[in-house]
């Protein structure tokens, strides 16, 4: 019995370290499922307000509160000539969200994300007819620029490459000071654009939320480690 105890004693310590680490993985997206769902709740709301002013928006993010994903209503002058390239993969094709800055009646500059253009029509030649000229009306999301990535390649700016948008570097690279620019960017979702490109993130975008698929993947995988323990089991003691 003591050499039978001692046999299966490393069996069992792994199996139960396994088991303990695959059942915190599904309890862990329960968790985030529950905050997923309280975002896309969040934003849902959000996106259905009135649009904000630049003017309010620079306001209330100053004061601290939480602004991301409210509409924002802008008029501006696009700079073309500044437009920056930011790496994408969307359905499944490489290419460029473009942003925009955008020069407003206030004398300040806000970076507009105009939409996603393939590899193909990364330059701006390419699709002259989406270059729209003279004061427009942008009404779009305000979003927070997400830093840079642990696997996120370093952005290149002199070739015109962004992997994150590093909305400070951005408006040195086109000669924006930092008093002019808006902290925050833009997501243009308000109308087609003439040539259909950039193409904009469509007004009901969802959020990916794949937790509960994940959770319920570890705790099968943690369910078939017992199984797999309890049939070790019964046939180290049939040996026996």
């Amino acid at each position: 019995m003591v050499a039978m105890t001692r046999s299966l004693f490393w069996p069992s310590l792994s199996a139960a370290i396994a088991l303990l680490i695959l059942l915190s993985l599904g309890t862990w997206q329960l968790q985030r499922l529950a905050w997923k769902q309280d975002l896309i709740a969040s934003i849902k709301a959000r996106s259905t307000a009135e649009p904000l002013t630049l003017e309010e928006a620079i306001r209330r993010y100053a004061a601290g509160e939480d602004v991301e994903f409210f509409p924002l209503r802008l008029r501006g002058r696009f700079d073309h000539a500044n437009e920056k390239h930011l790496y994408r993969v969307e359905t499944g094709k490489a290419g460029w969200r473009i942003l925009t800055p955008l020069h407003t009646r206030q004398g300040r500059i806000v970076m507009v994300d105009r939409g996603f253009v393939p590899d193909e029509l990364k330059a701006p030649e390419r699709r002259k007819e989406g270059l729209l000229e003279g004061e427009r009306e942008v009404i779009g999301q305000l979003r927070y620029a997400a830093g840079q990535g642990m696997f996120t390649p370093d952005n290149v700016p002199q070739e015109n490459i962004w992997y994150w948008p590093d909305l400070r570097a951005m408006a040195r690279e086109s000669g924006i000071s930092r008093e002019r620019l808006v902290p925050f960017y833009v997501e243009d979702r308000n109308k087609a654009v003439p040539g259909g490109w950039p193409r904009g993130a469509p007004r009901n975008a969802e959020l990916p939320n794949r937790h509960l698929e994940y959770a319920i993947t570890w705790y099968s995988l943690a369910l078939a480690l017992i199984g797999v323990y309890v049939a070790y089991v019964r046939t180290a003691l049939k040996k026996r």
